[in-house]
């Protein structure tokens, strides 16, 4: 592994995992008709396109905390109501996300960060390795939904396991 923490390595690899992972879907995505991906489905953001929404949604908060550039908006709100300028926006914070993501520091991920939740309004600091973990904790939360709203319409996503990665990078094995 080079001389770089395992820290960095693990967010650097998980940031690659999630561009893969939402490619992925989107591709899939793409060939569910518009007004199938916005049925309501009982799923909590209601339906395909509502879980889409609040992936990107929850990605533009956090990395925007994490980069003190707040991203102004609700949790729940539609960002973006037609779905190629959703998979546009999609791809450009992945790009995002990967750049910041293989710049990480020990010493930033070392420090705290004090935020104001949208969901309850409370105030918290915690470490910044913790609310990494939780920004792509969340990703993979969500997006295993929508793998299953998306089976349950009969579409397949394929593979959707880290180790099957296909830019998983050997240097990462002994």
């Amino acid at each position: 592994m080079s001389d770089r923490t395992t820290s960095q390595v693990i967010y650097a690899t998980l940031a690659e995992y999630n561009q893969w992972m939402n490619q992925k879907l989107y591709a899939v995505c793409a060939e569910v008709p518009d007004e199938v991906r916005r049925r309501d489905q009982g799923a909590f953001f209601k339906s395909i396109h509502g879980t889409l929404n609040h992936l990107l949604f929850g990605d533009r908060i956090w990395l925007g905390r994490f980069l003190s550039q707040p991203f102004a908006g609700k949790i729940g709100e539609e960002l973006y109501a037609d779905f190629a300028q959703l998979r546009q926006e999609r791809e450009i914070t992945d790009q995002q996300i990967l750049g910041w993501a293989h710049q990480l520091t020990a010493t930033w991920l070392n420090r705290s960060l004090t935020y104001t939740s949208g969901v309850d309004g409370k105030t918290r600091t915690l470490p910044n390795w913790l609310l990494v973990t939780h920004l792509f904790n969340h990703q993979t939360h969500h997006r295993g939904q929508l793998t299953t709203l998306l089976s349950q319409l009969g579409y397949d996503v394929g593979i959707t396991d880290l180790p099957w990665m296909p830019s998983l990078p050997q240097s990462l094995f002994p």
